[in-house]
């Protein structure tokens, strides 16, 4: 088993297999997107659309994942309860997964309120989505502020650039969906774990978490975050200085 309360460093489709079957209460995952073409243009918004895809493609975020990985998602889930965090493009596939299953699910989005503007005959991209599978038997908690199926905010620009991840979500959006679908001292997993958030959001909130992380710069900056640490190295205000 994965030590608990600790973001790992390491190949999510490898570091999931020592994680015994049914042993998770939760897990929280905002996959790589897979992204097609389009969007651009020659004008100054073009260039900055095609600036935030090339941020994608260096951190080799915008193809998409294999799904199989599901498989362990599900073999490892004490009952499926799972968030998932995927571009259009995958909604359909994510779907197909889940679909064998007899469970209920949601479709939860994120509604930015200052979305970057693109061009070349499209809409806005001012939703993000978040597919939510959940087997009979999984509580959800009451809290009519936990129950919103959509979050309005600006796109978190202060958590990029803290945190210098370009799919970072909010905080305050991932502590709302584990504090509807969990309960203390939970074991949340995330396998994709990025910047931390979900790790943070569990130690905010009385969850333990296992997070896992690929790319050693994120997997520093996570562990950092969680001490109140940004990627420049500051000290969070919110940091709990009794505790340093």
């Amino acid at each position: 088993m994965l030590e608990v309360n600790k973001i790992h460093l390491g190949d999510s489709y490898e570091l999931i297999k020592e994680i015994p079957d049914k042993s998770i209460d939760c897990i929280y995952v905002d996959i790589p997107y897979l992204y097609f073409q389009g969007g651009e243009g020659k004008s100054d918004l073009g260039k900055r659309a095609m600036a935030k895809r090339k941020s994608l493609i260096d951190l080799n975020i915008e193809k998409g994942i294999d799904y199989s990985i599901f498989n362990e998602l599900i073999r490892i889930n004490k009952k499926i309860n799972i968030f998932v965090w995927c571009s259009k493009n995958q909604l359909n596939d994510i779907m197909n997964v889940f679909k064998p299953f007899n469970l209920n699910f949601e479709i939860l989005v994120w509604c930015k309120t200052n979305p970057t503007p693109t061009t070349n005959n499209i809409w806005l991209p001012d939703l993000e989505y978040c597919l939510y599978f959940r087997e009979k038997g999984v509580k959800l908690n009451d809290g009519y502020e936990l129950k919103s199926k959509f979050f309005t905010s600006p796109a978190n620009v202060e958590d990029k650039n803290n945190y210098a991840h370009p799919t970072i979500k909010p905080l305050e959006l991932v502590k709302r969906h584990i504090l509807h679908s969990t309960q203390p001292k939970d074991i949340v997993l995330d396998s994709f774990s990025g910047s931390g958030t979900t790790c943070v959001a569990c130690q905010e909130i009385d969850r333990q978490f296992i997070g896992i992380e690929i790319d050693p710069k994120y997997h520093k900056v996570s562990v950092d975050r969680l001490n109140g640490i940004t990627h420049i190295g500051q000290t969070s205000i919110f940091t709990d200085f009794e505790n340093l």
